[in-house]
């Protein structure tokens, strides 16, 4: 199921800041920051870009491989932080594509901003001075956009990622409406949110997906909605919108 409108691009707490898109064929980033650094976001993209779709060229199995892969030596940093969460998390690198793609832009923009919130579909690395909230989007649960998750600006800068099996572009075997990971890296959340997600095809399945969670070094704290059933554990800051 795709939807056009990105309506959870509203509910992120982005008051003081200033918003540009940076759209490169499939990438499509909300930004925020500083100023518009439109140009530097952009050429940010380019180059993660470059980085993935060589690796694509010379391993074919880093795009289309649903289990770990090994972790070379010498490899750009992209593709390393790409590969270290699939074998964190027991999924393909591409899993952790958005998120790793949302931090190395947003990494690059610090250079120049004070504060960088970066989201691509969904998936959002953020670096800020403030407390942000993030409204969660859950498709057709009743829960959708009436819960948030707060960021303590002393806890950033980490990753914030959702995948969900029931709405959006994320590939999932589970049925879960959202399960949103924060963590300490965009690309670890992504892949994390995958993995989980996968676990989950009915409410009973929260309990269960919430230890595993634990699990995994990095993912600091994890939500899970099915229909109108709720899980969470760690360190997440729940409010009701």
């Amino acid at each position: 199921m795709t939807y056009a409108q990105r309506f959870y691009r509203t509910q992120l707490s982005t008051s003081g800041l200033t918003s540009f898109l940076v759209t490169v064929q499939e990438t499509d980033l909300f930004i925020s920051a500083d100023a518009n650094y439109t140009a530097k976001a952009y050429d940010a993209v380019l180059q993660a870009r470059m980085y993935i779709e060589q690796e694509i060229h010379d391993n074919p199995l880093f795009e289309t491989s649903l289990c770990p892969l090994p972790i070379p030596d010498h490899v750009p940093p992209i593709i390393r932080e790409m590969l270290i969460a699939g074998a964190a998390c027991s999924v393909g690198p591409m899993a952790a594509v958005a998120g790793a793609i949302a931090e190395y832009v947003g990494r690059a923009l610090l250079a120049v901003s004070r504060e960088v919130i970066v989201e691509n579909g969904g998936d959002i690395f953020v670096s800020v001075k403030r407390k942000i909230t993030a409204a969660v989007f859950a498709g057709t649960s009743p829960l959708s956009h009436r819960i948030g998750i707060t960021i303590p600006p002393e806890t950033t800068p980490l990753g914030i990622c959702t995948s969900s099996g029931t709405v959006g572009p994320s590939f999932s075997f589970g049925k879960a409406d959202a399960v949103t990971v924060v963590a300490d890296s965009a690309a670890l959340a992504d892949a994390a949110a995958t993995a989980l997600g996968n676990r989950v095809v009915s409410r009973d399945d929260i309990a269960q997906t919430l230890v595993v969670a634990r699990s995994i070094p990095g993912v600091r704290g994890v939500l899970i909605i099915v229909g109108d059933a709720l899980g969470a554990w760690g360190d997440i800051h729940l409010v009701e919108i």
